[in-house]
């Protein structure tokens, strides 16, 4: 035990200060126990082959990417290139309106904006997402006509052949799924492969029918695999 004139010291000076409750709980804290000390449970054994326990239960949600990374990687993706040339060649010449500057999309991406004392954005919002979504979609567009004409190529490093079956499909969509995902799509929690082999045909199909594209029925197809893995949650979530 706190010896008694120790403990009156103690008393005074949290009484002087108004702590009268917190000596309650100090004292009581001081108190000998003599209570009987809870048994201890043995851990149960582990089953044959498991040499060390390990703790899987998840700690915290899955967080957006900051923006400064999603900006790199966008910039690495069209070859390394700086944020003005890339801004240039995601506006291009064609008038198709894919991208404006990176003045317009860094607040809406959620970046601070010194001159107006804006802060940074800690919350994932709609306008963030659609944000992300459009210059996705310009990268896509832009490499396809990039790579179609031009090497090295950035995302579509395969020959698009106009009749393409499941077992082609495979080996050219694990090239643009290592790109941006980065492991074999064979490693995907599902079967994701013939998700976007949908995904393809259904394009393909459905771009026969239009006249003026820039793109043929194959490339529009592969465009939108782009669009669909460059907005997967595991490109911008960790």
């Amino acid at each position: 035990m706190i010896r008694r004139k120790a403990l009156f010291a103690v008393r005074g000076a949290l009484l002087a200060l108004g702590f009268a409750g917190t000596f309650a709980a100090f004292a009581s804290s001081t108190a000998c126990s003599k209570s009987p000390a809870e048994p201890l449970t043995p851990p149960e054994p582990l089953p044959p082959g498991h040499g060390v326990l390990q703790d899987k239960t998840p700690k915290e949600g899955p967080r957006l990417v900051p923006v400064e990374a999603y900006i790199r990687t966008y910039l690495t993706l069209f070859g390394n290139l700086s944020p003005l040339q890339a801004q240039t060649n995601a506006r291009g010449t064609d008038g198709a309106n894919l991208f404006d500057t990176w003045r317009d999309y860094l607040g809406t991406m959620g970046m601070p904006d010194y001159r107006y004392d804006t802060p940074r954005v800690n919350q994932t919002n709609t306008l963030m997402v659609a944000t992300f979504e459009r210059i996705g979609v310009a990268l896509c567009d832009r490499a396809m006509e990039h790579d179609k004409a031009l090497t090295p190529r950035f995302i579509y490093d395969f020959d698009m052949p106009k009749d393409l079956d499941a077992a082609a499909f495979a080996p050219r969509f694990d090239v643009v799924h290592r790109t941006f995902l980065n492991y074999p799509a064979q490693l995907a929690p599902t079967d994701r492969t013939n998700r976007f082999w949908k995904l393809y045909q259904d394009t393909v199909k459905t771009h026969a029918t239009v006249t003026g594209s820039r793109f043929s029925p194959a490339e529009a197809g592969w465009a939108a695999v782009c669009y669909g893995l460059i907005r997967h949650p595991e490109f911008h979530l960790y």
